[in-house]
Formats: structure tokens, sequence, C-alpha cells
């Protein structure tokens, strides 16, 4: 067999990693990324998630609209096979840990092994490209998936985050969660199923990443004997609900109790100006990584404030999130009183922008963020679902390392002046079910 030939290489020399793109005949992009670890770790995904609920194809003038959950139901029903068994005892025949997840912007089905790598790479790419969806099973599902929505309804941290989202947006689908609720599923049916999954599970709209100790030719043979000849390939237009999102938020402030002992809290900065171009947004959210490390990080000032006055436990996270069609900001805990906490972190980021950020915080985020890149490298799992979530973005992995090194003190002073504006900012909070007086 002639040694096969990528459609595209990608190295870098400053990581010392490479991998390697083909374009199988079937439409499918296949990406190996060599790693001499004890794990490899495949995963199989489709740029399809739980906000694409409105779309059409390019060629039809109407717009189609799917129940919410529809995508997360999806990928449940893809492990029941036709013959009526679960693709999920065959991996665990083969020694193989296999999983799915859907998130708002795309759905993976995976897997991990240290044996039989060829038994299950064939496994994940025969099941999800054979789909059996009936009437009964579909029934049967709902029952399965209803207790997941309440398990999600039940859980404060969760319902805290979709909080702040329902208060950040008015209109767009993010706001609601990924399963869905018992009302939407309901209304899903067997023909609904195989009509998202012909639309969004052409193999032009999907990839396949493997990592670990794997040849390239191991990985095209397996494809070559699971995958067809060729397939049909019709591009898909989804809604970009951010058009019709205000800047500013839908609710400053959204409320719900729940049996905690101290109140959580969500607080989401709205973020709408998102470029098109996948590559311009990965440098936003480098500058942005960047700057919540100088601002929001245990080392900063604001943290450490917040801390020795007693107003959060040191349980507090941040992040940035942005894709095609959102982004935001949010910061999350546990405190006594959120408000007062929102209130001390809008004085801190005023008075941050009137006197300027620093430039040894900035240097000092640059090397932390340029840290955990580098970190990310050193796990299988870590590089296949970052790989893939580059591609959904139409960016690249190598060449994020080089943006982070690019990005410069006067882009993320710039960010500062405009990241944080008090009418794009809310605050979700769970409060007990009971004593309320603590809040002001």
């Amino acid at each position: 067999m002639n040694k096969p030939i990528p459609s595209a290489v990608y190295r870098s020399d400053v990581l010392r990693e490479e991998y390697r793109k083909y374009r199988h005949p079937s439409g499918l992009d296949i990406y190996i990324f060599p790693k001499k670890m004890t794990t490899t770790y495949a995963l199989f995904g489709t740029k399809y998630g739980s906000i694409h609920n409105r779309f059409r194809k390019e060629t039809d003038p109407d717009w189609i609209t799917v129940p919410d959950g529809i995508a997360h139901f999806l990928e449940h029903k893809l492990f029941t096979c036709e013959d009526g068994s679960d693709a999920f005892e065959r991996f665990s025949d083969y020694g193989a840990d296999a999983n799915a997840y859907t998130s708002f912007n795309k759905t993976c089905y995976l897997f991990s092994c240290t044996d039989r790598f060829e038994d299950s790479l064939g496994e994940l790419l025969d099941f999800v490209t054979h789909p059996y969806f009936t009437p009964e099973s579909v029934a049967s599902e709902l029952g399965i998936i209803g207790e997941e929505i309440r398990m999600y309804d039940d859980n404060p941290s969760d319902r805290c985050f979709y909080g702040m989202l329902e208060a950040l947006y008015e209109h767009h689908s993010i706001r609601r969660n990924i399963c869905g609720s018992a009302a939407s599923i309901a209304k899903i049916t067997a023909d609904l199923l195989y009509d998202c999954y012909r639309t969004f599970y052409q193999l032009s709209n999907m990839a396949l990443v493997v990592c670990g100790d794997v040849t390239d030719e191991t990985v095209l043979r397996v494809a070559d004997k699971y995958l067809p000849k060729e397939s049909e390939t019709t591009p898909v237009v989804c809604a970009n609900e951010n058009e019709e999102e205000s800047p500013s938020v839908f609710l400053s402030y959204r409320e719900q109790r729940m049996q905690v002992s101290k109140p959580l809290f969500n607080i989401g900065f709205k973020d709408t100006r998102i470029p098109k171009d996948g590559v311009a947004r990965q440098r936003k959210d480098a500058a942005m990584a960047i700057l919540n490390e100088m601002l929001f990080s245990r080392a900063g000032k604001l943290y450490n404030t917040l801390i020795e006055k007693d107003m959060i436990t040191p349980a507090f996270s941040y992040g940035y999130s942005i894709s095609e069609s959102t982004a935001y900001n949010s910061l999350a805990g546990e405190a006594d009183d959120p408000r007062a906490v929102l209130r001390e972190i809008h004085r801190y980021l005023r008075e941050t922008a009137e006197t300027g950020l620093s430039m040894e915080d900035f240097l000092r985020g640059k090397r932390v963020m340029y840290a955990e890149f580098v970190k990310s490298f050193d796990s299988t799992d870590s590089i296949a679902n970052n790989l893939f979530s580059f591609i959904c973005e139409d960016s690249e992995l190598l060449s994020y390392a080089d943006i982070l090194s690019e990005v410069t003190f006067e882009e993320v002073s710039a960010l500062m002046e405009t990241a944080f504006e008090e009418n794009a900012t809310c605050l979700s909070v769970i409060l007990p079910l009971a004593n309320t007086a603590n809040q002001s």
C-alpha cells in the first residue's frame, strides 16, 4: 500500500506538535494527531448542537424549526442499533470506554482505548452512520431524557448558569437547556430525527479526529471499510440568532430558589461584537482569556479583596465563551450577598478602566494562558476535543499558540473599554428556600 498523502499538514516547531488532515472520498475530513501515549482517543463529531433549531438547506427558501433538545435526543438514539443491540455494549466487549455529548454547537461520539483500536474505530464509524429510529424507540426514550432534564433542573449550579443565559439573551436558543424541556421533547418524532440526521450528519459536515500511537494507514483503512465511497453534500444554513439580539441584556437580575445552604451566583457580560471570521474569533478569545486572567485570577487584586472582605468563598470561577453566534463572559461563585459582590466588581472594573491595565499583569496573564495551552497537549482526550472545537470554529489548533504570543497590550486594553458595560451585565442568583434577610 502506498503511503497516504494528506491534504494538509499542520505543524508547530515551538510546540513540537504535528497533525495531518485527509479528505476521505465520502466527504469526511479525517484528522490524525500522532502522540506516543498509552491511550488512543477517537472522536467522530458533527457541527450540530442544541442552538441549531432553525435552519434550511442552501437551495431552499423556507426555514425549518424543530423542537428544543432534538440534537441531544438524536445523540441518545444513535446508540440503539437496528438489531436491538446497544453500541455501548460492543465498545465494552472491545475494552474501550465510549461516550457521547451534545453541546450548544456540536455533537460528539468518542472512545478511548489501550487495545483493539481498529475494532472500536470500526464500531464508532458504523453506528454513527447507520441511524435507526422508530416511533416505539422514540417513545421509550422520552422517559429517560425526561429524567435527565429533571436531574439538571434539580442541580443548583446548572439552574444558576441557565438563569444567567436566560437573562443575557431574549431570543437566542442558547438560553434554553441543551436537553430541551419535557414539553419540547414530547414533540420529537422518528421522522423529525431522520430529517435532522440527514441534514446535519452529512459526512461533509462532520470530522473524525484520532489522537494516539496509531498510524495514518490504520485509520484510513478502517475508514475505507466502514464509510461510503461517496456521499451527498448539501450545504446547510443555520439562523444567526445573534442578529436578533440587543447589545443590552434581556434581564439585569434573575432569581430562583432552591435547596442550597449559601446563595450561588453567575454574573454574565453579554458580547454581541462577534467577528465573522473564525481566526478573528480565536484572536478575540485569546485576548479575552488574557484579560480575564489579569482581572479575575487568584493572583489579582479583585479576588483577594473579595476573599479578605469575606464576600465570596474560594470556589470562584470565570471564563469567556465565543462562537459564531454567541459570546459572553461569566463569573460564578458563592456569596452571602451576590448583589454586593456585583457592586464590588463593577467598582473594581470602573477603577481599573480609569487607571489603566498593568503591563506586569498583562505579561503574567499571557504566560499563564500560554502554559495552560501547552499543558493541554499532555492528554489525547484534551487534544482531540480541542481540535474538534477549533474545526467547528473554522480555525486551526496549533496556530492558537502563535495567536496568544501575538496578542498585544493595546488589544487587551481596547477590550477592557467595551467588555464590561453595565447595561450588558446580568446577575443570576440561586437563593436558599428560606432566610433571605441578608439580601440587600
